[in-house]
């Protein structure tokens, strides 16, 4: 994966973020919660540290879509941007399809499969995980 800097927005160009860091992770993530935030399965997010993340145009809105969890988005076109939780606050999980080149990201595993809709594929070469990826504990 590059260690550049990254770009990438929403869909109308209001909100542009910029990425100053090398990624921490990348996943593809099959949870109910993800589909419902964005109408689509799975949901590609690449993980950075918070501090290499900035906004260079706009501000998305922001909305707790579950306890500990908040979810950013362009409040004019909607698009999904960012993903953070408080188990993680160094970190930001910026969706995949949103950066201006998401092919230079590709999910290193797909998590959360026991909520996988029945009729999406897999990707057999990568690693599969029930729930998260994460060890019991957060770390």
């Amino acid at each position: 994966m590059p260690t550049d800097v990254h770009e990438g927005g929403c869909l109308c160009r209001a909100v542009r973020y910029r990425i100053a860091g090398a990624p921490r992770a990348a996943a593809a993530c099959h949870c109910r919660s993800c589909r419902l935030a964005s109408g689509a399965t799975p949901v590609a997010w690449t993980v950075f540290n918070r501090a290499d993340v900035s906004f260079a145009v706009g501000e998305p809105l922001r909305f707790a879509s579950s306890p500990g969890v908040t979810r950013s988005f362009c409040g004019r076109c909607g698009t999904p941007l960012a993903y953070q939780t408080c188990d993680s606050p160094d970190t930001i999980d910026i969706t995949t399809a949103t950066l201006d080149r998401p092919d230079a990201f590709p999910p290193a595993k797909e998590i959360w499969l026991e909520h996988k809709v029945s009729w999406v594929p897999v990707n057999e070469a990568l690693p599969h995980f029930a729930t998260t990826s994460k060890p019991a504990g957060g770390g």
